[in-house]
C-alpha cells in the first residue's frame, strides 16, 4: 500500500461551543479518489477547509500532513505551493476576463512565460472549452463556469486536487461530463470531493468517508457505504433508493 499523501491525526475544530470536527483520523493515498459526505452540519465542509488552510488549525487541535510534511496552521497559498489544486464553493474566476485569460493567469503562476500558452491550450482542449474560450466568464451559464473553475485548477498540474461541491447547480448532462473529468484527473492526481448529492457520489464511485456530528461514521466503497443502514439513517433517510 502506498504512503499517505494526506493524513490527519486527532484533528478537531471548534466554533464557540460547537465541536464541528471531532478527533478525525483521515488518510488519503496516491491517486485515490475519495468523497466526503454527510448531512448538514456533519463537519465535511469544515474538514475540507482545515485541509486547505481556510480554517487554521493549531497544534493543540491535531495535525495535518501532506506527503509527510506537517502543514498544520498553514495558509491556503502555502498549501497550493506544494502542488495542491483547490476548488472552493466561493468562485475564484474573474467575471470580467475571458475564459482564456482566467486560465492563462492560473497557468502563469506555475509554467512561466514560455510554458503558459501551451498549457492553456492543453486545458482548453481537455475540457472542451474551445467554443467559449473568448467569452467573458461572467456571461457563461453556471455549469460552464464550474468547468472553467476546474480548468484553473488543472492548469497548475496539481498532484492533489480538493473539490468542494463541484456538482452544485449543474444539469444532468453537465454532471456526466464532470464525472468523466474527475476520473481523468484521478489518473495523475489524488482527489478529494466534498458533495451532498448522493446520486453524483454514487455515479462517481471511489471510496467514501461519511461524517456525522464531526466524527467519521464509516468508510468504504461507494455502494457499500450508500447502502449501509447507519448512513441511510443519519443522512439519506426515507429518500434513499
Amino acid at each position: 500500500m502506498s504512503e499517505p499523501v494526506v493524513e490527519t491525526r486527532d484533528l478537531s475544530m471548534r466554533f464557540g461551543g460547537v465541536l464541528a470536527v471531532n478527533n478525525v483520523n483521515f488518510t488519503l493515498r496516491e491517486r485515490e479518489l475519495r468523497c466526503l459526505i454527510g448531512p448538514n452540519g456533519a463537519g465535511k465542509s469544515t474538514l475540507f477547509k482545515c485541509l486547505t488552510g481556510q480554517h487554521r488549525v493549531s497544534h493543540a487541535n491535531g495535525r495535518i500532513y501532506i506527503r509527510g510534511q506537517d502543514v498544520t496552521g498553514w495558509r491556503p497559498y502555502e498549501i497550493v505551493r506544494l502542488g495542491v489544486g483547490i476548488k472552493t464553493q466561493v468562485p475564484s474566476v474573474m467575471n470580467g476576463l475571458t475564459v482564456w485569460e482566467n486560465i492563462w493567469l492560473a497557468a502563469r503562476r506555475i509554467h512561466g512565460q514560455n510554458g503558459t500558452r501551451p498549457e492553456v491550450e492543453r486545458v482548453v482542449d481537455e475540457l472542451g472549452l474551445g467554443t467559449i474560450v473568448r467569452r467573458k466568464v461572467g456571461e457563461l451559464a453556471h455549469g460552464q463556469r464550474q468547468i472553467v473553475e476546474l480548468g484553473l485548477v488543472l492548469a497548475q498540474q496539481p498532484w492533489l486536487v480538493l473539490l468542494d461541491e463541484p456538482a452544485a447547480g449543474i444539469t444532468g448532462a453537465e454532471t456526466e461530463r464532470l464525472i468523466e473529468l474527475i476520473r481523468r484527473i484521478k489518473e495523475t492526481a489524488a482527489v478529494i470531493v466534498v458533495d451532498h448529492d448522493m446520486h453524483f457520489v454514487r455515479m462517481l464511485g471511489g471510496r467514501v468517508t461519511v461524517l456525522h456530528q464531526g466524527s467519521i461514521l464509516m468508510e468504504g466503497d461507494s455502494n457499500q457505504v450508500l447502502n449501509d443502514p447507519r448512513v441511510r439513517e443519519v443522512y439519506i433517510g426515507s429518500r434513499a433508493k
